[in-house]
């Protein structure tokens, strides 16, 4: 996106006190820009910049392209709050203005949308917005299609392998006693475990749904973002997958604030702001006042362990050539192509770990109880 030079436009002395005021971002850990609850799906945002951008960037009159946009919803929850939006700008309000009010888009959205708006470059804005969420959405998707078919698989074995020691076992079982006599040990202990998993299945059942209800209970908690985060990010494989996918979060949104020559300190706020993860929201905020006292972006960055040294030796070479966005841009890119092979990598080798696991455990179960049967008959 090209540079944007917002220096000669002073920032409202109002909304910044609203943006920070805003933070029911944490509330939604599945999002990376939240700003309270009810906020528009990303898949939403993505359709609306890019079309009300295509419309702008045609020579349309923002007030008719939004006319334009607002028509092409049919939810009626949608259509209301754009057409909202719509009233508002045609009642003399600035599109970033009205974007704010509605508590359904991040202080990013509504500040890009503003420089946008200053500039005369509402387009181009527009444009990145819509180009932002597509590859966002396009992350995720891809993240999502590489872990649905093991995730499907293993799913399926628990079902089956639960099946058998609920129901298929215990037949045999009674079968067992009916004949008497001492069972091989497998068989033995493949029986007491479903005696087990029978008497204790409520427990079993209940230890999930206590564990989500004190994951929904405590995740605001500084401690327990600080403690999951921690975890997360020790499992093996897992947090490497993890930290990332936020670094390539972190580097596209400093991207697209430094494309619009946003001031660093504000971009970084605005970055703490939208990526809602304990390291990134605690080094940020010891970053900013390690630049307040003069020191370098990268310097303040390389006194935390999340990011690695090469992270870092990016942004202080595009700080010594002045080109931030681009090495942003760099490092998001690669970022994003290593989670993505990552994951297809690890799925590959998913599907066949599971498959091989449901297949000797279903072995195993069968081979016990029949085992049994085939003693009895030699017996005779």
């Amino acid at each position: 996106m090209p540079s944007i030079d917002i220096s000669n436009y002073p920032s409202p002395k109002k909304q910044p006190k609203k943006s920070q005021s805003g933070n029911g971002l944490l509330e939604l850990l599945n999002k990376d820009i939240s700003f309270g609850d009810g906020q528009l799906p990303d898949k939403k945002k993505e359709a609306f910049y890019h079309e009300l951008g295509t419309l702008v960037r045609s020579g349309i009159a923002l007030k008719s392209a939004l006319e334009l946009t607002a028509s092409s919803y049919t939810q009626a929850k949608d259509k209301a709050l754009f057409d909202t939006i719509q009233a508002e700008v045609i009642a003399g309000s600035s599109l970033s203005e009205s974007l704010k009010q509605q508590g359904k888009f991040s202080s990013y959205e509504y500040h890009s949308v503003r420089i946008g708006e200053e500039t005369g470059r509402l387009a181009e804005v527009l444009t990145e917005l819509g180009k932002y969420y597509k590859s966002k959405i396009s992350q995720r998707r891809k993240i999502i299609g590489a872990i649905t078919y093991p995730m499907l698989v293993l799913s399926t074995s628990f079902a089956a392998i639960f099946f058998m020691i609920k129901f298929v076992v215990p037949m045999f079982a009674d079968v067992f006693k009916r004949f008497g006599g001492k069972l091989p040990y497998i068989t033995s202990l493949i029986v007491s475990f479903s005696d087990w998993f029978d008497r204790y299945i409520y427990v079993i059942i209940l230890i999930p749904l206590a564990l989500i209800a004190f994951y929904v209970l405590n995740k605001q908690k500084d401690w327990f973002k600080k403690w999951s985060s921690t975890v997360l990010l020790r499992i093996p494989i897992v947090g490497e997958i993890l930290k990332k996918i936020y670094l390539a979060r972190f580097a596209n949104t400093m991207r697209l604030l430094t494309g619009t020559n946003t001031p660093l300190l504000k971009a970084m706020e605005m970055v703490r702001q939208m990526i809602s993860f304990y390291p990134i929201e605690q080094s940020l905020i010891a970053a900013e006042k390690d630049i307040l006292l003069g020191s370098s972006l990268s310097k303040a960055l390389s006194k935390h362990e999340f990011y690695p040294t090469k992270f870092v030796q990016m942004i202080k070479i595009a700080e010594e050539v002045n080109k931030l966005e681009y090495f942003f841009e760099q490092l998001a890119g690669q970022y994003t192509e290593e989670v993505e092979y990552k994951t297809n990598a690890i799925s590959g080798l998913l599907e066949p770990l599971i498959i091989i696991f449901l297949g000797l455990a279903v072995g195993v179960i069968l081979i016990a109880m029949y085992l049994p049967m085939f003693q009895m008959s030699n017996s005779f």
